[in-house]
C-alpha cells in the first residue's frame, strides 16, 4: 500500500521546541539552525530569543513562534497582551498562549473568555495566529470542551493541549475530543510525548495538523529511512 504522506507533510507539521529552562544561547541557535535545515513549520522558542530567531528565518519558510503566559497561565491580560505585542514587534508571526488554569478550574468562563478574546484580537490586527494552550492533565472533559467552544467563538487559530511541562502531555482521547468540539476552521495542537514518527502519524490521522517537537531530527530521519530517501 502506498503511504499518503511525505517528509515534507510531516516537516510542516512541527513546531520545533526549544522552550527548555536550561537550554543556553549556543544550544537554541543550534536548534534554529536544525529548524531551518529540516524546513520545519516553525520554531517555538524561549521569548527573549525570538528577535534572533526570528533573523535567521527571514526568507525561509519556517515561522517565528514563541509563548505567552507560559507555562502556568497566571499573568494579567494586560501583561499577557505586552508580551504578545512585544512578540510581535521582533518578527513572531505565530504565539503558543496558555489559558488561566486557575480560572479555568473556577468556572470563571466570562474572564477565561475575555482573557484569550484580548490575545487573540491583538495578535490578529497584526496579522500574527494564537494558539490556545489548555494544559489537560490538570482539566476534566467538561473543561476541555467548553474552552474548544470559548475558543471557537473568539476565532483563535489552535486548540493545543498542553505545554509539555505539566504532569502530562497529549493524548489520543485529548485530540479527539479537541477535534470533535472545534470546527474545522480551528486547528489542533499535540504537544507533549510525540516523539517518534508512529506517534506523528498516529494523531496525523485523527485531525492534528501540528504537533510540538524536541526530537524533530530523530522523527524526520526517521521518515527519510522508511520512505528510501
Amino acid at each position: 500500500m502506498p503511504l499518503d504522506y511525505t517528509c515534507r507533510d510531516i516537516a510542516k507539521m512541527i513546531d520545533h521546541s526549544l522552550l527548555n529552562p536550561v537550554m543556553t544561547d549556543d544550544q537554541l541557535e543550534e536548534g534554529c539552525r536544525i529548524a531551518l535545515q529540516y524546513d520545519v513549520a516553525s520554531v517555538c522558542i524561549k521569548p527573549y530569543y525570538l528577535k534572533r530567531c526570528a533573523e535567521m528565518l527571514a526568507g525561509s519558510d519556517v515561522k517565528a513562534s514563541t509563548t505567552i503566559g507560559f507555562p502556568h497561565g497566571g499573568h494579567t491580560t494586560a501583561i499577557e497582551v505586552a508580551e504578545a505585542q512585544q512578540a510581535l514587534d521582533d518578527g513572531g508571526i505565530e504565539l503558543d498562549m496558555v489559558v488561566n488554569i486557575g480560572k479555568v478550574l473556577s468556572g470563571d468562563w466570562p474572564y477565561v473568555t475575555s482573557d484569550i478574546a484580548a490575545v487573540v484580537d491583538a495578535t490578529h490586527a497584526r496579522g500574527g495566529i494564537v494558539k490556545v494552550i489548555f494544559e489537560n492533565c490538570y482539566l476534566a472533559d467538561a473543561h476541555k470542551i467548553r474552552l474548544c467552544e470559548i475558543c471557537a467563538e473568539v476565532g483563535a487559530d489552535f486548540v493545543k493541549t498542553s505545554t509539555g511541562y505539566g504532569t502530562g502531555g497529549a493524548t489520543l482521547e485529548d485530540l479527539k475530543l479537541m477535534r470533535e468540539h472545534s470546527p474545522a476552521r480551528v486547528q489542533v495542537k499535540a504537544a507533549g510525548g510525540i516523539r517518534t514518527l508512529d506517534a506523528a502519524l498516529e494523531v496525523r490521522a485523527i485531525g492534528v495538523t501540528r504537533f510540538g517537537a524536541t526530537r524533530t531530527v530523530e522523527i524526520l530521519e526517521e521518515c527519510r529511512q522508511r520512505l528510501g530517501l
